[in-house]
């Protein structure tokens, strides 16, 4: 029933914290008819404040200690948005994403956590390292672990938080072999926050891991080596965090709501003083019950703010939250050991590390498992050959085989685009559309666009002109709206971009979303076609390779975000610049459904010579030969080995990846063999991964990879 019924109400959930974690998860198992969920984070994953300490001393890898966000929004039907909200616009009931067009709401939440930097402190900015957003904390202190030497250690903030991160940086140090030396600093006096009991077995801890605790000494300078302090001593760091305390994110104060203190004020229901808005966890001060930030009150909240975002979408009536009045608290002492501490007592040992780790554990196995349910059986009575398979791929993974194309299409140019001469100047004109590979209409476009993009590109044109085709999930006239203003602004800064402009288009109404366009293009010299290969040419590759395995994996729920995020990246990049520096090449295509082989086979037929490629020089997208190594594949993967042609070598999950359909794929082109390198340096020098791959040889329409 919910598939039929059109969406007509945004759900934007802003940020990826605990709360809203647990709230896509549940939304998953109970999704509200209508309702469109959008969820809105700069980065792929998000990690788990109660397994960091774990993390930063070596005990649990970075799979172990990040939520995965594609994983999850792909799970509850939510369409994810890799970005940064930086305001909104109340007034119209938009929020403002950097990078992107406006995000509409008709209700949202912000559950973006809290920050530990200090801008106001000088030189932090450019040589501290905030402990909080935990994500790219996690990111530094993986890459500053890896170093070799001794390792000098500061942190700024001698709380629990402080003491904890600083106890296991110096396990994980030692444990790697480097001499450390670390130094924990406070204003006042260390630790108040815990009972007396718990201080001092925590101070005791620090001093037999050797963390020089200091105490009554103010931070006034962060320098590239350490740290000055206001008695006129000098503290050497190459690693200095902050972790003094929990600050706002400054740009909550350009939403238009109340705060307190910095922090976005809310009442029992969690609604601020918007009632279209939401706020949990860190980022939010219950007003009707203050209580210090802490993982444990987020967790409990998630319940309730779910009942009432839908009920807020949907009229119902909202419940309050009522927060226990105290909590455990469980600390990690560096080695595996913690110190548990509740009702004024403090209790050390391996065993409270056991439960502790237990406990997060059992957390993060509510995101380990994210492919959704089993799909419905077949029915008894069926079609012959009417089989279950996996689901059908977006982007060129959708596309019709090449082996029913050739048949049907003999009489067809086999080139990027058709090549009209009108006055005397030659035109080129294209299509292409593309089943969405993502529920955010802005990326997509982005990708259809740059997909588009690519024939005239490919053929050395200069854009001209582009046609829209869209087709939008059943929506109501408001949805409509927001969705193709999000679509034609993107489409519009892409065409300006390239130097075309948008001149029309068509719109419709089906099933899921589709996006294409048609696109014009003038030469300025002869086109570039397939058929200028010669002998001794060598090939260029302006991007890697692995697209369709990796939207493949990531429809199953097999693939990681970052390497989800990493192939979008990817896909984006335009291919104009590279176009003009292979302005002199004699053949050139662009790498999109039919794969590398088929692409290139489809040259060397058309030049009338054969290719030898070196398979351990094609660049590969990250985590695509693993994911291939898996056995994940596209779903025109079998189309493109079986009409690819003459095509040998290409063994393994490497050599299946050169069939592996690419959307908004790289520039394939064959240049003269002396000037390779300089081209290939040319490319590198304004952003792309370009590499020489093979080389041209004399003989049939042959590809042979070596």
């Amino acid at each position: 029933m919910q598939d039929t019924l059109p969406l007509t109400r945004d759900l934007v959930l802003v940020g990826g914290g605990h709360t809203h974690a647990l709230v896509l998860r549940k939304w998953a198992m109970r999704p509200l008819p209508g309702a469109r969920l959008t969820l809105i984070d700069p980065a792929p994953t998000a990690a788990y404040s109660g397994m960091l300490p774990g993390f930063v001393a070596g005990h649990y890898s970075r799979d172990d200690l990040d939520i995965d966000l594609v994983r999850l929004a792909r799970l509850a039907g939510a369409r994810l948005i890799l970005g940064a909200v930086t305001g909104a616009d109340l007034g119209s009931g938009h929020l403002h994403v950097a990078g992107r067009p406006p995000v509409a709401f008709d209700v949202a939440s912000f559950d973006v956590g809290i920050t530990s930097a200090m801008p106001g402190l000088p030189g932090f900015a450019a040589h501290g390292v905030p402990a909080k957003p935990l994500t790219p904390f996690a990111a530094r202190w993986e890459t500053f672990l890896g170093g070799d030497g001794p390792a000098r250690v500061a942190v700024i903030g001698g709380g629990v938080a402080g003491a904890e991160l600083s106890m296991a940086m110096a396990h994980a140090l030692r444990g790697a072999g480097r001499e450390a030396a670390v130094t924990l600093l406070d204003r006042s006096r260390a630790l108040t926050e815990a009972t007396e009991d718990g201080r001092v077995k925590l101070l005791t801890v620090l001093e037999n891991m050797r963390v020089d605790v200091i105490q009554d000494a103010d931070v006034v300078a962060v320098e590239r080596d350490g740290v000055a302090l206001d008695d006129g001593r000098r503290i050497a760091s190459d690693f200095t965090v902050g972790a003094a305390g929990a600050h706002p994110h400054g740009w909550m104060v350009d939403l238009g709501l109340a705060l307190h203190d910095g922090f976005l004020a809310v009442d029992a229901t969690l609604r601020t003083s918007d009632p279209r808005i939401f706020a949990c966890g860190d980022c939010a001060h219950m007003t009707h019950a203050p209580r210090p930030k802490a993982g444990v009150y987020a967790v409990r909240q998630a319940p309730v703010l779910y009942d009432n975002l839908v009920a807020a979408l949907s009229g119902g009536e909202v419940r309050n939250y009522s927060p226990q009045k105290d909590y455990l608290k469980l600390v990690s002492l560096g080695g595996k050991s913690a110190l548990a501490e509740k009702w004024g007592r403090a209790v050390a040992g391996s065993l409270l590390w056991r439960w502790k780790d237990r406990i997060d554990r059992k957390f993060m196995r509510q995101f380990s498992d994210l492919r959704g349910m089993d799909p419905a059986p077949l029915p008894a009575l069926r079609a012959e050959g009417a089989v279950e398979g996996p689901p059908m791929c977006g982007g060129c993974g959708a596309k019709v085989g090449r082996g029913a194309l050739r048949e049907v299409l003999s009489g067809a140019s086999g080139d990027d685009a058709a090549v009209l001469e009108i006055g005397g100047q030659k035109q080129v004109v294209t299509v292409d559309h593309l089943r969405a590979v993502t529920d955010d209409p802005a990326l997509m476009t982005r990708i259809a666009a740059v997909h588009a993009l690519g024939d005239v590109w490919a053929m050395g044109a200069m854009p001209q002109a582009m046609l829209a085709t869209l087709i939008l999930p059943r929506m109501s006239p408001g949805l409509q709206r927001r969705t193709l203003a999000e679509i034609m602004a993107v489409a519009e800064e892409i065409a300006t971009d390239s130097g075309a402009y948008i001149v029309g288009g068509h719109t419709s109404m089906g099933s899921e979303m589709t996006i294409g366009f048609t696109v014009t293009g003038l030469c300025a010299r002869a086109p570039i076609t397939l058929a200028g290969a010669r002998a001794g040419d060598a090939l260029i590759l302006t991007k890697p390779l692995g697209s369709g395995v990796i939207l493949a994996a990531e429809m199953r729920g097999l693939a990681r975000g970052d390497v989800v995020a990493g192939a979008y990246d990817v896909m984006v990049r335009g291919q104009g610049a590279a176009s003009k520096i292979l302005c002199d090449a004699k053949a050139m295509t662009d790498v999109t459904g039919f794969g590398l082989a088929g692409h290139l086979a489809g040259m060397c037929a058309a030049s009338g010579v054969a290719a030898e490629i070196v398979l351990d020089d094609v660049p590969l997208m990250g985590g695509a030969l693993e994911l291939a190594k898996a056995g994940v594949g596209s779903t025109l993967l079998a189309d493109n080995v079986a009409g690819a042609g003459n095509v040998v070598g290409a063994r393994g999950a490497r050599g299946e990846l050169m069939f592996d359909p690419q959307t908004a794929g790289g520039l394939l082109a064959a240049v003269d063999a002396g000037a390779a390198d300089g081209i290939v340096d040319r490319l590198q020098e304004v952003g792309y991964p370009a590499a020489v791959i093979g080389r041209i040889v004399d003989g049939g329409p042959e590809v042979r990879f070596l």
